[in-house]
């Protein structure tokens, strides 16, 4: 099934919010670990909740887009 331009639109958007989270996680992690190196446990330990948090986060957005391209989330306007 073909989509229409809003929900390309509604679908490419989605699937950009999870790329940027799983980037954010990326990083985060990268952050984390010079925290532990440094002694800094509790920081450390932030991080990985922030990054526990993204990765759910990131993995609703890319099954909304999935929803959206089985057509189980339509959209027919801009919002």
């Amino acid at each position: 099934m073909w989509l229409n331009e809003f929900e390309q639109e509604l679908r490419r958007d989605l699937q950009g919010l999870a790329s940027d989270l799983r980037w954010s996680v990326v990083e985060l992690r990268r952050l984390e670990q010079q925290l532990r190196q440094a002694g800094n446990e509790v920081d450390a330990q932030a991080i990985e909740r922030l990054c526990s948090l993204f990765q759910g986060d990131e993995e609703k957005l890319a099954g909304y887009a999935e929803e959206v391209k089985a057509k189980v989330i339509s959209r027919n306007k801009a919002q």
